[in-house]
Order: structure tokens, then sequence, then C-alpha cells
């Protein structure tokens, strides 16, 4: 016999179930309150792959929006390893003066 209902195959349709759910649980996710879970799944298929895309190209836009507005010239005194910069530490750092005792 040949292919299944529409080529689905139970050898894919694991991997079919799986983006379908994530692809829900990402809306309902990044949607902030704005859908449930059971809006989204009774939503048209068209419907919900408009809603990802549009939610998809927001967040991507957000995301470049921030990395366009840090600042070139600050300086962080530990990197994202947990290593401290000594000399940004050093410069940062207000100097301390030694009290003078009569």
């Amino acid at each position: 016999m040949g292919l299944a209902f529409f080529g689905l195959t139970p050898e894919n349709s694991t991997e079919h179930r799986v983006n379908i759910f994530t692809q829900i649980h990402e809306i309902v996710f990044w949607g902030n309150g704005g859908y449930s879970w059971a809006e989204v799944y009774n939503m048209p298929i068209w419907l919900r792959h408009f809603t990802f895309n549009k939610l998809r190209t927001h967040y991507e836009e957000r995301n470049k929006q921030s990395q366009t507005k840090k600042d070139p010239k600050k300086v962080t005194l530990v990197d994202q390893q947990g290593n401290v910069n000594k000399e940004a530490f050093k410069q940062a750092s207000p100097t301390l003066k030694t009290p003078q005792y009569k």
C-alpha cells in the first residue's frame, strides 16, 4: 500500500505533532496572555500561522532594536564568563585616600 492519508505516516506523525504543539506553546507564551491554549489550538491553521509569524517578526525587530541601542563606549566590569576586567575595575573604582592622622 502507498502513502497514508495525505502522506502522514507513523514515522513522521510524531514530528508533526511536536511542531504543532511547539507553535501553539510559542503563541501562548510570547503572546503575553493574549491567547489561551484552547483558543490557539482551535484556530484555523492559516490564522495560527499568521499569528505565529507576526509574533516572530515582532520579537526579531525588538531584538534588533535592543542590540543597536547598546552603547559601544560602555565597558562592563564582569564578562559573560564571570571574569573581572581588572583595568576597567581600577578605572571605575574611586581612589581611596589614606587617612591622615595627626
